[in-house]
């Protein structure tokens, strides 16, 4: 599509036009992208605004990073608020300090989900630690296993020490779910302390614990 076609199809009131369009400006330079997108912040439908999130995730300028800040810390749904969050980590370092205190701020599993999987992604260990720390403290199911499950990624790290007693802290947890992300988790860790607990939790009473357990040795 042309851009005169795209931005008489971003005034659509058909949304399946619109998502064509925001489609569509794929191919072309941020100068031109990102002010279209911006003319769609408040489109009616979430999904269009998800695309949008999504182009200024890939269409990198200042604005478009403030305005995907807005998104990620205002939208009025969760789902939009989510897609901002990956896409405000494609601008790498420069998105953390905003990534962790939304999610040190927002309880919803949904936000925290996609932080958490963002954060994992950059490659920061100090900030994949804490918002480990935020997610373990929080209420929401979901989100502890997949804390437990992301400290394994620190196995290597300056925080691998504290992620390892974290772990081994966590191995008599009630949840079984929690205790299969522990297993899962420490596979990662190579140390006599590692697998000791690992050797523990082959003896636990749920068996996808044992299996999770077990492939350790394989």
């Amino acid at each position: 599509m042309k851009i005169n076609q795209i931005e008489i199809a971003l005034n659509s009131a058909d949304s399946q036009e619109r998502l064509k369009a925001l489609t569509a400006l794929r191919n072309y330079e941020p100068d031109v992208v990102v002010p279209l997108l911006k003319t769609k912040l408040n489109d009616p439908e979430f999904i269009v605004r998800s695309f949008v999130a999504m182009g200024l995730g890939r269409k990198q300028r200042p604005d478009a990073f403030a305005a995907l800040l807005d998104l990620m810390q205002n939208d009025r749904d969760y789902n939009v608020r989510a897609e901002a969050a990956n896409s405000l980590a494609m601008y790498g370092y420069s998105a953390l300090p905003h990534l962790i205190e939304l999610f040190q701020q927002n309880q919803n599993w949904l936000i925290r989900r996609s932080i958490l999987a963002a954060v994992m992604d950059l490659e920061e260990p100090n900030a994949l630690w804490e918002i480990c720390l935020a997610g373990l403290a929080g209420s929401d199911a979901t989100v502890q296993e997949a804390s437990v499950e992301a400290l394994g990624l620190l196995a290597n790290s300056v925080k691998a020490q504290e992620a390892l007693e974290k772990l081994l802290s966590l191995c008599g947890h009630d949840s079984w779910r929690m205790r299969y992300s522990v297993a899962k988790a420490l596979r990662q860790f190579k140390g006599i302390q590692a697998k000791v607990a690992l050797g523990q939790l082959r003896l636990d009473q749920n068996h996808r614990v044992v299996g999770a357990a077990m492939e350790a040795l394989l």
